[in-house]
């Protein structure tokens, strides 16, 4: 579940910042989701508040360790592998390269129950599709496509989802452009940073309402 993962983390970042900085009152950064997550949820005991600084980390930062392929959708071989400057790509570039997918992976991503996204434009629609394996039991289906219907704002049909036996996952896709806040004048790195948070917000919303 997240929260135990995030639980997971949070101890670890703890015990590696008070091993570095070698006192009691160390300072810890975190990414603004798990941050604030970490804190409605209650997951910091009082007595290591007593002790940690917590501080909102830059959330680009996220996506310095991010590992990024073009691939072709034909084939689904890579065509180049790319390194952090192409994530100030704009969007767009994926219209002006329809054969082409976005193939990307983070550690991150494990926090959410996620291997990897891909991100495509649709030649059809010209809309932008999110496609990604999610990590959650098959007991969640009802209150998983109620939060998606929830947090996706657009004309049918907004997601397709589809549980994996063989894997154990969600198969899902959805469309970008549905999600609040998008704008087709992101960058190709502002775009995973809202693909992260619509995931984290949408795995926290099934685990608590189911």
């Amino acid at each position: 579940m997240l929260k135990d993962r995030i639980i997971q983390d949070l101890t670890k970042r703890i015990e590696e910042q008070q091993t570095l900085q070698k006192k009691d009152n160390v300072k810890v950064e975190l990414f603004n989701e798990e941050l604030n997550y970490s804190i409605i949820h209650q997951l910091i005991p009082e007595d290591v508040q007593e002790k940690i600084s917590f501080v909102e980390k830059n959330a680009d930062l996220r996506l310095s360790n991010a590992y990024i392929e073009r691939c072709d959708k034909e084939t689904e071989e890579m065509i180049s592998k790319e390194e952090s400057d192409f994530l100030k790509q704009p969007l767009e570039f994926l219209k002006k390269h329809k054969n082409e997918f976005i193939y990307f992976e983070s550690e991150w991503l494990d926090l959410i129950g996620v291997d990897a996204i891909s991100l495509e434009a649709d030649d059809v629609f010209g809309t932008y599709d999110v496609m990604l394996g999610l990590k959650l039991q098959k007991k969640y289906e009802t209150v998983l496509r109620e939060q998606l219907n929830r947090f996706l704002s657009g004309e049918e049909p907004k997601f397709d989802l589809v549980f994996n036996h063989d894997d154990g996952l969600w198969d899902l896709n959805f469309t970008l452009n549905y999600v609040a806040g998008f704008k087709n004048e992101l960058s190709v790195g502002e775009t995973f940073l809202m693909i992260y948070r619509f995931l984290f917000n949408l795995v926290d919303q099934v685990e608590s309402n189911h």
